[in-house]
């Protein structure tokens, strides 16, 4: 699985107001966005946009001054879609970290036009990519299902 990786400081325009700022759910959700396509796009390179979050878990909160680092893999692919898994965890200061959230975004690739491109076929290969993509299934048919 060849993951994309990004890290950001927990800044105060990124908190709430509370005693001990904690970030803000939407913030996380932009850079889990942006990640997600960073992934898709290094995928496919193709351009490509966001169909829909499909899964998104809040486990644990950031706060203020914390390190995010978030991982984002494909776990998945259609004809012209692609599922990306992003993991958020905050690091310690000894390096350690601690899953805060898991989201699973869907993205379309697109051709010069806007309309939507064939994107590279995605094989897994290890145990955790099977099961990953095996788990990405039933997730698109549940969305299908909706």
């Amino acid at each position: 699985m060849e993951k994309t990786t990004t890290v950001q400081i927990v800044m105060p325009q990124h908190c709430n107001g509370y005693a001990r700022p904690r970030l803000f759910g939407g913030q996380i959700m932009a850079w889990i966005d942006v990640i997600g396509a960073v992934a898709a796009r290094r995928y496919t390179q193709k351009a490509v946009t966001t169909v829909c979050v499909d899964n998104l878990t809040f486990l644990k909160p950031a706060y203020l001054n914390d390190t995010v680092v978030q991982e984002a893999v494909v776990t998945w692919t259609g004809c012209t879609s692609l599922e990306v898994r992003v993991d958020s965890m905050v690091e310690k200061l000894d390096g350690s970290r601690e899953l805060i959230n898991r989201a699973y975004a869907v993205f379309v690739a697109l051709d010069d036009e806007d309309r939507p491109a064939e994107v590279p076929v995605f094989v897994p290969e290890t145990e955790e990519e099977k099961a990953e993509y095996e788990k990405a299934e039933r997730r698109r048919q549940i969305r299908i299902s909706r």
